[in-house]
């Protein structure tokens, strides 16, 4: 499998402002890896709540992540005031794939590329269910990566 390459900036159509917290950082004085993915989920379930109408504890069809996965390139650490974007490289009409592109305040590079496959099932009987209309429709309104 081939290494995959820093993103630049202008990839993405949407960010986040996501501050560093003194406990991210590890022993090697940087952001541990774990951290990483707390930040992909907080951002994409930001934008299912903002921009799709996501309702956590509510809705009766909710996405699963089924797979995830993160390419680091530079560390960050705290204090930093990081810039998330995210885009979309697969929409299917029961999953979606997002990718998300850590960056330094300032930086057009990415400091770390993450991605992730949300599984949308049925709440109450753990079966695939298609993807609600208001998140399609604020997926779909994202440009796709190539």
């Amino acid at each position: 499998m081939s290494r995959a390459a820093p993103e630049a900036k202008q990839r993405f159509s949407i960010f986040y402002t996501v501050p560093t917290r003194w406990a991210d950082n590890d022993i090697y004085g940087h952001a541990n890896n774990v951290v990483y993915y707390a930040w992909f989920d907080t951002v994409v379930n930001r934008f299912l709540i903002e921009e799709g109408g996501m309702t956590p504890g509510v809705d009766t069809v909710v996405g699963y992540v089924v797979s995830s996965s993160c390419e680091y390139f530079a560390p960050v650490t705290y204090p930093e005031e990081l810039e998330l974007g995210l885009r979309v490289t697969r929409l299917g009409s029961k999953s979606v794939t997002w990718e998300i592109g850590v960056f330094s305040a300032g930086s057009d590079t990415s400091a770390a590329l993450g991605r992730f496959t949300h599984a949308f099932v049925d709440r109450v009987t753990g079966g695939s269910a298609e993807i609600p209309a208001g998140i399609r429709r604020a997926v779909e309104a994202l440009p796709t990566a190539p």
